[in-house]
């Protein structure tokens, strides 16, 4: 259940305000650390770290929606959610992003029982899939330790699934319930790229898509 899992408990905050002020320690944290060592260089600031994550996270989108064999949506969200807390408390400065990145879609495909061999899963990465390799196995204890190792994670893909048998059952006028999937899909692709996994719980998000797809069709819920 949502409200006694680990990511309630310790991966959900109350602001895009208080998620900010994690990502400024973990930047400030490592300007701090370089000068401490006598050693001067210039730095990202926090938007600048953030416009280079946004563009990964992206990448990480598009890495998902191409892999051989079809990835799971409960895999790419999966793969956000450890992205995203794994820079709350890092600085891109410290760890780059792609690195992260296949890490944390290898981490997820285990966890949510897709069954990808590593050499697979490097297949479809482009360029040297040996350093990959090394890459992804060299830094998946890294990112088990820097989630805590909880990885359980709840998306909004089963909540959604829910609320749309739900209008089915209760709400025969509304015709083609199935027709709101496109729309709620395309939501739901662009949530993960913001910070509202990390605020509102995978059942808001599922009935904010819900809403959004039923306007999106003029159905008046």
């Amino acid at each position: 259940m949502f409200p006694t899992s680990s990511q309630a408990k310790c991966w959900m905050f109350g602001s895009e305000q208080v998620v900010q002020k994690f990502r400024e320690k973990a930047n400030r944290g490592f300007i701090n650390r370089y000068q401490e060592q006598g050693r001067q260089g210039n730095f990202l600031s926090l938007q600048e770290e953030q416009d280079v994550l946004g563009y990964f996270q992206v990448k990480m989108a598009e890495f998902c929606n191409k892999f051989k064999p079809p990835m799971p949506k409960a895999v790419t969200g999966t793969a956000f959610h450890y992205f995203k807390r794994f820079y709350l408390h890092n600085s891109i400065m410290d760890y780059h992003p792609k690195e992260i990145l296949v890490t944390a879609v290898y981490l997820a495909t285990k966890v949510e029982e897709f069954n990808v061999s590593i050499s697979q899963f490097v297949s479809n990465v482009q360029g040297n899939q040996e350093r990959a390799t090394n890459i992804i196995l060299n830094n998946e204890l890294l990112l088990l330790k820097e989630l805590n190792f909880q990885l359980t994670v709840h998306n909004p893909y089963r909540p959604v699934e829910g609320l749309l048998i739900d209008l089915k059952t209760r709400y025969a006028n509304l015709g083609d319930v199935d027709s709101l999937r496109p729309d709620i899909e395309a939501f739901l692709d662009q949530v993960y790229l913001t910070d509202a996994i990390l605020i509102h719980s995978p059942s808001q998000i599922a009935l904010a898509a819900i809403i959004h797809g039923a306007s999106r069709k003029k159905q008046n819920l």
